[in-house]
C-alpha cells in the first residue's frame, strides 16, 4: 500500500529522487542530521538494506524507536541483529563485528520484544545509555531527545501519571532546547495492525514536546493530530505489517519497502523525510520555530 494526502484524499505516486541536505549553518553546535529506524532487529535481509541506506547519508547518530532485538537475551543475539550493522556507532562497543565509534551515537528505545528476549539484563549490558538505561533523555545540537520504555513491564509505569510519566513532565519542564522530541515504540495513535496505543497518549504538547517518534506498527505513517505530529516508523528491516483504514489526522500511510527517516535540525527547524531503500522519497515534514 502506498497512500498520500489526507484520510481518505487522492493516493500518489512515489518517485524516487535524490535525497540531499539542506545546508546547515555555520556553526555545527546548532545543527543535528540523524537518523531514525524501528523494529529492525532481526538480522534479515532487510535489516542490512536499512543500514546500507542509512549508512549512505553519513547521519551524525542514529535514534531507534525499539524491538532492538528479536532473538534472545544473550549478548550474542544483540550484537548479531545490531552490532553486525551499526557498530560503528556504538561506544564502547565489545562486540565481534568490525569497529567502534569513538563516543556513542546509538540511542534505542526499548520495545516489546527487548523485553520479551528473557529480560533486560543483556540490553543494558550491551548498550552505555543515560539514567536508569530503560528511559532517559539525551541532548544532541538544538535536539533534547526524550526515550522512553512504553512496553507494560517498564516497573515505573507507563501512565502520564506514572513514574515515568511524571519524570518526561518535569524534564519537559526543564528543557531549554529548540527542539524537544518524545520517542517510544508504542505508537499513540497508528492505523496499523497493532492500532492507537491509548494509554500512550500523553499530553506530549501541553508538556512542551514538538513531536512524537514511535513504531510497533510495521509500516511508516505520519499523523497531525491538533496540530502536533506523531511519526510511526516500523519499516527499519523485520517485516510489513498491512495498514488499515486511515484514523483520523493520518495524512501519510505507507507499507510497501523497507526505510528509515532522516532528520535534520537547526535552531529554528526540523526536516523529517522518510525514504524507502529504493531511494523513493515517501514523505517530507517540515516544523518552523523551535527557537526562532
Amino acid at each position: 500500500m502506498a497512500a498520500a494526502g489526507a484520510a481518505g484524499g487522492e493516493h500518489q505516486l512515489f518517485v524516487p529522487i535524490a535525497v540531499r541536505p539542506f545546508a546547515p549553518p555555520d556553526d555545527q553546535a546548532n545543527y543535528v542530521r540523524f537518523a531514525v529506524i524501528g523494529d529492525y532487529g532481526s538480522a534479515d535481509p532487510g535489516e542490512g538494506e536499512v543500514a546500507d541506506l542509512v549508512k549512505r547519508w553519513d547521519p551524525g547518530f542514529i535514534i531507534t524507536v525499539g524491538d532492538n532485538n528479536y532473538g534472545t537475551d544473550k549478548v550474542a543475539y544483540i550484537d548479531q541483529r545490531v552490532g553486525q550493522f551499526y557498530s560503528d556507532y556504538i561506544y564502547p562497543y565489545r562486540g565481534s563485528y568490525g569497529s567502534h565509534a569513538r563516543s556513542n551515537r546509538f540511542y534505542p528505545a526499548l520495545g516489546n520484544h527487548d523485553w520479551n528476549a528473557d529480560g533486560l539484563e543483556a540490553f543494558q549490558g550491551y548498550f552505555t545509555l543515560p539514567g536508569n538505561e530503560r528511559y532517559y533523555d539525551v541532548t544532541r545540537g538544538p535536539v533534547h531527545f526524550f526515550m522512553l520504555d512504553s512496553d507494560e513491564r517498564e516497573p515505573d509505569g507507563v501512565t502520564s501519571d506514572s513514574t515515568q510519566g511524571r519524570w518526561l513532565h518535569s524534564a519537559l519542564t526543564r528543557s531549554t532546547a529548540c527542539w524537544n522530541l518524545v520517542v517510544a515504540h508504542h505508537a499513540p495513535y497508528s492505523s496499523g495492525d497493532h492500532g492507537s496505543t491509548v494509554g500512550m497518549q500523553w499530553p506530549f504538547a501541553a508538556w512542551g514536546a514538538d513531536a512524537v517518534l514511535a513504531g510497533h506498527d510495521h509500516h511508516y505513517e505520519r499523523i497531525i493530530r491538533d496540530g502536533f505530529p506523531y511519526f510511526v516508523n516500523g519499516l527499519g528491516g523485520s517485516s510489513h505489517y498491512p495498514v488499515r483504514t486511515p484514523i483520523t489526522g493520518s495524512v501519510v500511510q505507507y507499507n510497501d519497502e523497507f526505510g528509515a527517516m532522516l532528520v535534520e535540525a537547526t535552531r529554528t527547524k526540523v526536516s523529517y523525510r522518510f525514504v524507502a531503500i529504493d531511494g523513493t522519497l515517501v514523505d517530507t515534514f517540515v516544523q518552523n520555530g523551535g527557537c526562532a
